[in-house]
């Protein structure tokens, strides 16, 4: 009830005296012409959503670039890459963020995101040499077991298909040490998440988990992209989500039970 009487207090532009005290992060132009937006933007999204400490600070930066790299937004992206450089994602991190989705939202996207990643390290200052992997370093990362092209009948359609997912996107992509296994998952939830595939979604949940993820992290993963990709991929991804983890409760009675996600 409280919850539902502060959003109706934002809408009409009725703000705590708290929220007064803060400095706006909305945009002039909707402070002027959207003001029911702007309200949800400093009081809702960066006054409550990312402050929520279900994930940290560069956990949240993490999902929300990859949500925008995955949709092709790249206009927004200038900002929230100076936010995750602030939030500690590293520049060798950014290019593995970035690397990640060309492969699960297509070649164009990334593409798209270079010249602002480009121009945001460049404004920085940041030397190329701290964020391109050299041969010394871009040794497979160990124990990682790579998925393979588990439909026989995509290699009876198309073996050249089945090679380059088994050889180049799981045996290669996957095991780059410019992102850990955790983070690659997160990646590659957010982005098939904004995307609305929730086809692979439902491997790329399975995978996240058991590359460290915890329930509660990616639920709210799911939270943070409904400000990013929408309600509705936050819902879909949200219910696929709750039948995984019931399932594997079901399988694995044993085990704690389900995390708190609130």
């Amino acid at each position: 009830m409280k919850q539902t009487i502060a959003l109706a207090a934002i809408a009409l532009g009725m703000m705590p005296a708290e929220a007064k005290d803060r400095p706006s992060v909305a945009p002039k132009n909707m402070q002027a012409i959207t003001s029911g937006l702007a309200g949800y933007t400093d009081n809702v999204l960066f006054g409550d959503v990312w402050l929520r400490p279900e994930l940290t600070p560069r956990d949240r930066s993490l999902v929300t670039l990859s949500a925008l790299v995955a949709t092709g937004k790249s206009a927004q992206l200038a900002g929230h890459l100076n936010r995750g450089l602030v939030n500690g994602l590293k520049p060798t991190e950014i290019a593995g963020m970035v690397t990640q989705p060309a492969f699960y939202t297509g070649w164009p996207n990334a593409v798209s995101a270079l010249n602002i990643v480009e121009q945001v390290f460049s404004d920085r200052k940041i030397d190329p040499a701290t964020w391109r992997l050299t041969a010394s370093q871009s040794s497979k990362l160990p124990n990682q077991e790579p998925r393979q092209a588990d439909e026989p009948g995509i290699a009876r359609v198309s073996p050249k298909f089945a090679e380059l997912s088994d050889q180049v996107l799981y045996k290669d992509l996957w095991q780059r040490p410019d992102l850990a296994p955790r983070d690659r998952s997160l990646v590659t939830i957010a982005a098939t998440a904004a995307n609305g595939d929730v086809n692979e979604l439902a491997y790329q949940v399975q995978r996240g988990l058991a590359n460290g993820l915890k329930r509660a992290e990616i639920a709210e993963a799911f939270i943070h992209l409904a400000f990013y990709a929408g309600w509705p991929k936050a819902t879909a991804a949200l219910r696929l989500a709750d039948g995984i983890f019931h399932q594997e409760e079901l399988a694995s009675p044993e085990t704690d039970k389900r995390e708190d996600v609130h």
